[in-house]
């Protein structure tokens, strides 16, 4: 694969229509990363000794933070370099680790939404029986095998990118590297690796989402048969959040991959704000609509201030 391509290096050319606005945008890219990386970390390390929150959907609530801490530094530090005019090229192979690293979490992402969706399935719709369906071991195989198929998913896409030869041009439209802006630039037919890539993200993005919607479904049909208001309501707060994290997510995924025709200064613009915007607002929908996560997170404060009291 690699004997047959000449360019050894791609070059940013960001976003049109950007131009002078280098200095606000990174700012306004810094702030949202550092917010992103402080507030799931938070999260993040507040599950981690918070024994009351020791339960699967916190657990895969922990996934979700160490995801949102990995998904925007695939694509940050070089976007950071570029808008302060240090670098605006990336090597080959850094260019194909890109592609990789963002599509293998991407991947991993939405086999997680899926899995919280049963989870919250489990826990509404057969309370009685969650701890035994929902158990250490199966909430451990479930999160390894999330990790393993965003991983195959990651690798499957590289693959057909990168194995076609790139001889120039090697400008590249965006701020970082994927699938709709370098794979234009390979001197081959490029027919094949579109419909396979667009055939691999819309089956595990659809097939994800019929599993959320089957299970949600579900739920709700479950909710309204909850004979108090109190209940229901509180039903449906646990759903709440998880709902608006996947709508969030599904968003950019249909508008930059699953569209017919293609926009690539939407599709750059859309993929930036999901690459760095998005990550940064879980830690608001988790927590500002989680009295546990509130709780534990303030307990855990008040014991870091007074560490000496009992």
């Amino acid at each position: 694969m690699r004997n047959y391509t000449s360019v050894s290096e791609f070059i940013f050319l960001g976003i049109s229509n950007t131009k002078g606005l280098g200095s606000m945008i990174f700012i306004l890219f810094l702030t949202f990363y550092l917010f992103t990386l402080l507030g799931n970390l938070t999260i993040f390390l507040t599950i981690l000794a918070s024994s009351n929150l020791h339960t699967p959907m916190y657990f895969f609530l922990g996934n979700i933070s160490m995801f949102d801490i990995l998904f925007p530094s695939v694509v940050s530090p070089k976007m950071m370099a570029f808008l302060v005019g240090r670098s605006h090229t990336i090597s080959y192979q850094g260019c194909a680790s890109q592609v990789f690293f963002y599509h293998t979490l991407g991947g991993t992402e939405c086999f997680l939404y899926t899995v919280m969706a049963y989870d919250r399935f489990v826990a509404i719709c057969h309370p009685m029986r969650y701890i035994v369906i929902m158990s250490h071991r199966v909430c451990t195989v479930l999160t390894v095998s999330i990790w393993l198929g965003g991983c195959l998913h990651g690798s499957v896409l590289t693959f057909l990118t990168f194995r076609l030869p790139y001889c120039g041009p090697n400008e590249v439209h965006n701020f970082f590297c994927d699938i709709p802006v370098v794979l234009p630039l390979a001197c081959a037919d490029t027919s094949l690796a579109q419909m396979v890539s667009f055939t691999n993200i819309g089956v595990v993005a659809l097939m994800c989402f019929l599993l959320i919607l089957t299970s949600y479904m579900r739920i709700v049909l479950s909710i309204l048969k909850i004979s108090s208001s109190e209940g229901r309501r509180r039903a449906f707060s646990t759903c709440s959040a998880h709902l608006t994290s996947i709508l969030f997510f599904y968003g950019p995924v249909f508008l930059v991959y699953l569209r017919p025709a293609s926009s690539p200064w939407l599709d750059s613009v859309v993929q930036v704000l999901n690459s760095i915007v998005t990550p940064s607002l879980n830690p608001l929908i988790y927590t500002l609509r989680n009295k546990d996560v509130k709780l534990a997170l303030k307990k855990i404060l008040v014991q870091v201030a007074h560490p000496f009291e009992s």
